[in-house]
């Protein structure tokens, strides 16, 4: 409130002061006849003006004309600017001639016209004032609604990035409780191994969690945990190729999203073949962008998995992170080779 109120009593000043020194400039650059009380009367005028201004917002604020439509914000404005222009020259008139102050008219005409003369150029002055003040005040509900909406859309892409972040787990921990009960009966022992592999993975997964990126080496930790545990469901089937350029390493990626790439790899592709196949993960440069790679045995048979919600959630994430800026895909490399790809601008 404070800093607003210092806002419009510093445009006041500034206002009036140059409103002050067009006069003066005028009168001693075209006047041909000297005033004796010409600055006193520039005196008194200005600072009614000011009064006369700010009760006239005064007005404004207390009916909240700012608050209603433009047609009728237009007749109000036009009303105030003609009434606070009567009542300013009234005053300036009342004062002049209470103080006995001469102006170049002296009493060669009435009163009445020298308020009708006064009331003019108030008009004309007050027109401004009350032109500069809408516009400020145009514009800053403008720059507040501005903000209001770019908070709202960031608030609305942290409830989503939390929707999204909400699924992954639970999404992922069904999948692995699957694998450890397909070896509970086969393998006990390495049931508990897997349980243990397991709670690795999802105490990571919660340390990253608020998180919006984590570096790359902290996810393939988390990936490498989870391709041990599946290696033990797949076992021979299973071959893991990684391909990382260890300057790739800092770099900030979403996380969960390469866990849940492989994941899908192994649910869509792996899974699907009888004799296994390769999960091949690579992270490299090209250009200005970091390309992280993830490609698996298997086929997308003509279409994308994209009902996959593994799929699904890397494409929704990256849109809202990157501003465009990402790009994923998901292709036939060959004829039995499918790649899915995540490239981002690099950070150096």
């Amino acid at each position: 409130m404070f800093k607003k109120l210092s806002t419009y009593w510093a445009f006041q000043f500034i206002g009036w002061g140059l409103c002050a020194g067009i006069y003066i400039f005028f009168y001693l650059t075209f006047y041909n006849k000297r005033i004796d009380d010409y600055y006193a009367i520039i005196g008194v005028d200005i600072s009614l003006g000011i009064l006369v201004t700010h009760l006239m917002r005064l007005v404004i604020k207390e009916y909240q004309l700012l608050q209603k439509t433009i047609q009728r914000q237009i007749i109000f404005f036009g009303i105030l600017t003609i009434v606070f222009s009567i009542v300013y020259a009234c005053a300036e008139v009342g004062v002049e001639r209470a103080l006995n102050l001469k102006d170049s008219m002296g009493d060669e005409i009435s009163v009445w016209s020298k308020i009708a003369g006064a009331s003019i150029n108030n008009l004309f002055i007050l027109s401004i004032w009350n032109l500069i003040y809408y516009t400020y005040h145009y514009i800053e509900y403008n720059r507040r609604q501005e903000l209001n909406t770019l908070k709202l859309v960031a608030s609305v892409k942290e409830l989503e990035l939390k929707t999204i972040k909400s699924h992954i787990n639970p999404h992922f921990i069904f999948n692995a409780l699957n694998s450890i009960r397909a070896l509970v009966d086969e393998d006990p022992s390495r049931a508990r191994t897997a349980i243990t592999e397991l709670s690795n993975i999802l105490r990571s997964s919660m340390q990253t969690e608020k998180l919006e990126t984590v570096p790359l080496e902290t996810e393939l930790n988390i990936v490498k945990d989870y391709l041990a545990l599946e290696q033990m469901r797949f076992e021979e089937r299973l071959q893991i190729e990684m391909q990382i350029d260890e300057d790739t390493l800092e770099q900030p990626i979403p996380p969960m999203m390469l866990q849940t790439l492989v994941e899908n790899a192994i649910k869509h592709g792996i899974s699907k073949k009888i004799d296994g196949g390769i999960i091949r993960i690579i992270s490299d440069f090209k250009d200005d962008y970091h390309e992280l790679i993830v490609q698996n045995t298997g086929q997308l048979n003509g279409h994308i998995s994209g009902a996959g919600f593994g799929v699904r959630s890397t494409q929704e994430r990256l849109n809202l992170l990157y501003h465009g800026q990402a790009a994923f895909s998901l292709i036939n490399l060959n004829d039995d080779m499918v790649q899915s790809k995540i490239v981002t601008p690099a950070i150096h």
